[in-house]
């Protein structure tokens, strides 16, 4: 059995550098490629890397393409049965792809499988398993209620709150740090759509290997750190403007026009794109 593991990079190179020692352990009993997709970083990425990691296919593009873009470039060089989208910002255990591949072994139903991610210090990240961001959904987060309320099904489906962060359940949304997808159901949606430039993209794939009739799970038996957004400047006018961007075009594609919960998932996308603007300004 093949298997496929993909990294876009965006000038973290000393975490791409941590993330590929772990991934090359967590390979040494399966039969693996690894590519690298570089979005032009700016941090001598490049330089850095030029005679380590032999076993690596190393990619360098000459602008940034954008994540779906980045990662859709090597799909069809891969010959997986298995592929992983992963992000450089990630740190895996020795065992965490073999228990991944037996879990697909076992749900032949499975589509996408998503893990259970920390942050440096082993803080559960909530995002590990999330919600189809309905209407409701997303306004019940935006205006907070799901952290007054962490464990309802009601105001905090966006995290799936209600489904404990130590069981296998099946969910909507993985995250696009560590993105796991059968031969077949990467086939049938066909990659990334590159409309999405960054953010939103891994929502977007989520929902579509559901509709293609597949299941995505989220699986708790196996744990990775996950550094998250070392590679964005979370307070620059591009980052609000790209995130809030991407929230846009995904709420134009999933809401049928006119209706009346588009027109306020809208409004309040633009609400805080500005909210954010200000703070920033201040």
């Amino acid at each position: 059995m093949q298997f496929s593991i993909v990294i876009v990079n965006y000038n973290v190179k000393h975490l791409l550098e941590g993330c590929l020692t772990s991934v090359e352990a967590a390979c040494k009993n399966i039969s693996a490629e690894i590519f690298v997709v570089d979005n032009a970083s700016t941090d001598g990425s490049k330089e850095y890397f030029n005679g380590k990691f032999s076993n690596v296919h190393f990619l360098w593009n000459k602008e940034n393409v954008g994540f779906a873009k980045a990662n859709n470039s090597v799909l069809r060089e891969t010959k997986g049965d298995y592929t992983l989208f992963l992000n450089p910002d990630t740190v895996l255990p020795a065992d965490c792809l073999e228990k991944c591949l037996q879990f697909f072994s076992t749900h032949p139903d499975c589509g996408g499988l998503g893990v259970r991610m920390t942050d440096e210090n082993g803080i559960y990240r909530k995002e590990s398993k999330r919600g189809f961001p309905g209407a409701t959904t997303s306004l019940f987060k935006m205006l907070g209620l799901h952290k007054l309320f962490p464990r309802t099904e009601i105001f905090a489906r966006y995290y799936l709150g209600h489904l404990s962060e130590n069981e296998t359940n099946e969910i909507e949304v993985l995250s696009g740090a560590f993105m796991m997808l059968s031969r077949n159901a990467l086939e049938n949606v066909k990659g990334f759509d590159e409309d999405f430039f960054m953010y939103a993209e891994d929502i977007d794939l989520s929902c579509r290997i559901i509709k293609a009739g597949f299941k995505n799970y989220y699986f708790p038996g196996t744990s990775i750190i996950h550094f998250k957004g070392k590679s964005t400047k979370k307070k620059s006018n591009k980052y609000i403007n790209d995130f809030y961007g991407a929230m846009k075009i995904f709420v134009n594609k999933y809401y049928p026009q006119k209706s009346i919960g588009k027109i306020f998932l809208l409004l309040g996308i633009e609400i805080r794109k500005h909210i954010a603007l200000i703070i920033r300004l201040f």
